[in-house]
């Protein structure tokens, strides 16, 4: 399944001109691109869909769609290693 998930801004950084971030979506940490949501900063909450930062969001609506995920294991499967 592939989900468009709620993370936290923890900081950013430029790659080749593309604004790059790391992103916290509940304890698991992913690189980001920020291209599409120019101006979030870091603390901010976006929403990410395959790699890529689409909507700026919320922080309540963020913390309330982490916690559902969470509970209903979506998050586990989301971002489980595929070897």
């Amino acid at each position: 399944m592939c989900l468009a998930v709620p993370g936290r801004v923890l900081s950013i950084a430029d790659a080749d001109g593309v604004p790059m971030a790391e992103v916290d979506f509940g304890g698991v940490r992913k690189e980001v691109c920020l291209q599409y949501v120019p101006g979030v900063g870091v603390g901010e909450y976006v929403i990410v869909h395959v790699g890529f930062a689409i909507q700026q969001l919320d922080e309540e609506s963020a913390r309330q769609t982490l916690a559902n995920f969470e509970r209903l294991g979506i998050l586990e499967e989301e971002f489980r290693e595929i070897p």
